[in-house]
């Protein structure tokens, strides 16, 4: 600690804050409090536009020309930050409070060399010298555990992965030793493994340098693992506040609750045990209902009163618990939870597509950035990939960014044609017809639903002539008419207002623009639909309404669905078979119960450990990884996971260094690519265990 206050670090009371545009005030922030203590980690959770990043924004004072603080204090070490001139915010920022951002390249300077950068934060901020701040610089490199500290700081930022660059933001957001660590959504755009890495680096900084954090989220299970208290924020509201056993076992909140249930906890089950998504939509700042925010969408919401006037926060049992809701004694907390309607699994039907040894490799001019016509590199994107997938199946297919996973889409789609091996639609080979040489109907039996929505649809056409141009495209309807008739039915199909018909897209949530790119990827009745990580730009209530959409219209239309994925949790809950890729192979294949459960491929194990899970009864092995992911134009020898693998020592020979690895197949079609004996694995012990009652 910089100097030996022992109050609150952080002290936010009945705080409001709004935007001026010329027409209105928008209230962005309401009546809220929050108390960090020193050394504490508090989550700030919500979903997008409820107002966690004002709160940060300002507590950084820095609110822009439109924003302004309307009421309550925000207090750092006791001293108000409203009341502090230009001079003395200048230098608490930065060296007494510091924040991370999303994304990591809005921190950095892309012409400066990191070491530079880094060595200028105690250089400006504690007056040290050159010599001094290049050996701080070296150690907070270390201590992020980047390999080579000393080329790191010798490198520009475009020369780092994005997992190195958000560690070094870390860094540097570390070099003053500040009192308070603002994180906002540091981990989103990294892939599982770096995130459960940053995660835990944040922690044990946090430890070693005592450093107060507010970590601010949208993922429970990400809360759950690196804070010790939890405010939950809806529509510019705090509605719960507490420890974090206090919110997760002892919710005081139907909004609480509602979350809760809108994701995917192990046990989960897309047929017996579906999701229950929020109903309605989120309010807009400018058209928050009278009395309670989530009134319009609770379940215990009773008029005359939820919506009678403002509701104040309200002590509940337990350390420094409260909730914003007049009901939650009368609740009955532990009522079994009114799961969404019970359906049957469909059957799988008849093999629709097969894939046989399909290769993808890239020729690049080794020193490309230059121009230079020299030697030729081979990146091998996808390296032997065979798989089938069945009518009314969910396969999915799981992996780290540059594993291949949408390569191999677009090898699929005709966005691209195959370097070698054979893809069968229907028995017929589609692998070297590129998209446009495709005939309509190959075109309409296999359609992509992407990660954006925000970059899918055109921004200057209406959704209904959006998906008029789709049916256009596919052939379908024989008149104008009957192709707006079946564009109000797909919009009734993936539950939209028919008056969105004639709305613009900059009108539309996220969620509702991801329901058009699926409106519009069903239009020709699509057979095989690859979904992108449809879900992953989504907030947790809207996953949930998308992902049982994508199983309805699965069930009702006999599509098979092949879901690209990170987020494991999601994959656990939607599909019947999953693949893994690593660096373009194939390392695991089975169906979902054999993948989750050992024996697994070491890669397997490792991913599933990263998963953060929203439940304080789960109890995971812990496996982070060492390094990051090796480049594919430049593989390892052997087995292309050996240089992260924990288990290679038990591989007698250094067979892992020298051999890719063969198939396995294990009992009832469980394929593993993998050096370990049949015996060494059977031995594994489950990453994930419900911990005994």
């Amino acid at each position: 600690m910089t100097d030996d206050y022992d109050g609150p670090i952080l002290e936010i009371e009945n705080l409001s804050i709004s935007f001026f545009t010329r027409l209105r005030e928008i209230p962005a922030v309401m009546d809220f409090s929050v108390t960090v203590m020193p050394g504490e980690a508090v989550g700030l959770v919500g979903e997008s536009g409820c107002g966690k990043s004002t709160v940060a924004l300002g507590v950084m004072q820095d609110l822009g020309k439109n924003g302004r603080i309307v009421g309550g204090s925000i207090k750092f070490k006791g001293r108000d930050l409203s009341l502090m001139s230009a001079e003395e915010l200048r230098d608490i920022r930065g060296s007494e409070i510091a924040m991370i951002y999303q994304e990591p390249m809005a921190s950095l300077n892309p012409a400066m060399k990191i070491g530079k950068q880094l060595m200028e934060v105690p250089i400006v901020h504690k007056g040290v010298s050159n010599e001094d701040a290049y050996a701080r610089a070296l150690q907070v490199v270390t201590d992020v555990k980047l390999p080579d500290p000393k080329r790191m700081l010798d490198s520009y930022p475009h020369q780092l992965s994005g997992g190195q660059q958000q560690r070094i933001v870390i860094a540097m957001a570390l070099m003053a030793e500040p009192s308070l660590l603002i994180l906002d959504e540091p981990t989103t755009a990294l892939d599982v493994t770096v995130e459960a890495a940053v995660v835990e680096l944040v922690k044990e900084l946090g430890k070693k340098y005592g450093t107060s954090m507010l970590f601010i989220s949208h993922n429970l299970g990400l809360v759950l693992e690196t804070c010790d208290r939890l405010c939950v924020m809806y529509s510019g509201e705090a509605v719960e506040t507490g420890s974090i056993e206090a919110v997760f076992d002892h919710m005081q909140h139907p909004y609480t609750q509602a979350l809760f249930r809108s994701i995917p906890l192990p046990g989960a089950d897309k047929n017996a045990r579906p999701l229950v998504a929020i109903p309605g939509n989120f309010p807009l700042p400018h058209e928050r209902p009278p009395g309670c925010n989530f009134g319009p969408r609770c379940d215990y919401f009773e008029a005359g009163r939820c919506d009678a006037s403002d509701i104040p926060m309200s002590p509940a049992e337990g350390d420094r618990h409260a909730s914003r809701c007049l009901r939650f004694t009368e609740i009955d907390w532990n009522a079994p939870i009114g799961h969404g309607q019970t359906v049957e699994k469909p059957q799988p039907g008849p093999v629709v597509l097969k894939m046989e040894n399909l290769r993808k490799y890239y020729e690049v001019a080794a020193n490309a950035l230059f121009g230079s016509t020299g030697e030729k590199k081979v990146v091998k994107a996808n390296e032997s990939l065979s798989f089938e997938a069945r009518e009314s199946e969910t396969l999915a297919i799981v992996g780290e960014s540059g594993c291949g996973k949408s390569t191999f889409a677009k090898v699929l789609m005709g966005l691209e044609t195959a370097t070698d091996g054979r893809i069968l639609l229907d028995n017929r080979e589609i692998q070297d017809i590129p998209i446009e040489a495709r005939d309509t109907g190959t075109i309409a039996d296999v359609q992509m639903v992407f990660q954006n929505p925000f970059d899918t649809l055109n921004p200057s056409m209406t959704v209904g002539r959006q998906i008029i141009r789709a049916l256009e495209v596919f052939g379908v309807g024989s008149s104008d008419t009957e192709r707006r008739d079946r564009m109000l039915k797909l919009l009734d199909l993936v539950k939209l207002p028919r008056a969105f018909a004639d709305r613009m897209p900059r009108q539309l949530s996220g969620g509702q623009k991801q329901r058009v790119g699926i409106a519009r990827a069903f239009a020709g009745d699509a057979r095989i639909v690859v979904a992108d990580e449809p879900v992953s730009a989504l907030d947790v209530s809207v996953q949930a309404a998308v992902t049982d959409l994508l199983m309805e219209i699965q069930r009702e239309h006999k599509t098979t669905l092949l879901f690209i994925s990170h987020d494991l949790s999601i994959v656990r809950y939607l599909s019947d078979r999953v693949m893994v890729m690593y660096l373009g192979h194939v390392v695991e294949l089975g169906t979902t119960d054999q993948v989750f459960a050992p024996p697994y491929h070491p890669y397997t194990e490792a991913l599933l450990s990263a998963v953060p899970i929203a439940d304080t009864s789960i109890e995971k092995q812990h496996i982070v990884l060492e390094g990051d992911i090796p480049s594919a134009m430049n593989p390892p020898s052997g087995c292309p996971f050996q240089t992260r693998c924990r288990w290679k020592s038990q591989v007698p020979g250094g067979l892992c260094e020298t051999e890719i690895p063969p198939i396995k197949t294990l009992s009832h079609g469980h394929q593993i690519k993998c050096h370990l004996s049949d015996g060494q694995l059977n031995e594994m012990e489950p990453v994930i265990k419900i911990a005994a009652e």
